[in-house]
């Protein structure tokens, strides 16, 4: 396993087809990779506990979407589908536990570049050439 500082958290959450990003205030964080065979992240988050009752409403949900950065704000974000697996009262503040899986959003705009370009016609040297442009 593999510990990394969480720099930032966000929910994203899909309202009339478009998805709203609610920034998440944290005192503290870490992010641990698993590395296990299901690909597996846990995020704990120490905020204040103004955010109890959004938590306990998202837990309900069941899966939400988080975006997190680790370590700097200068890091791309990671994108992921998650759980909260728990949820703890440290005095003025919670702690958030959740474990998901990062969703890999470069990989599936690139695929759906790829299908379009051939769709159009594109093949060999000239698909790549015009994929390479695209991205």
């Amino acid at each position: 396993m593999k510990t990394f500082y969480l720099k930032s958290l966000a929910i994203l959450e899909e309202a009339s087809n478009e998805l709203n990003r609610v920034d998440i205030e944290l005192i503290d964080g870490l992010i641990i990779n698993r590395e296990d065979e299901n690909h597996g992240w846990i995020v704990e988050a120490y905020i204040d506990k103004d955010y109890n009752s959004y938590f306990i409403n998202l837990k309900e949900q069941g899966k939400v979407m988080i975006e997190v950065k680790i370590t700097s704000e200068h890091n791309e974000p990671a994108t992921m589908i998650a759980e909260i697996i728990g949820m703890n009262e440290l005095g003025k503040e919670i702690n958030v536990l959740f474990r998901g899986k990062i969703v890999d959003e470069r990989k599936e705009r690139i695929e759906k570049k790829l299908k379009e370009l051939i769709d159009q016609g594109y093949q060999g040297d000239q698909l790549l050439e015009k994929l390479k442009s695209s991205i």
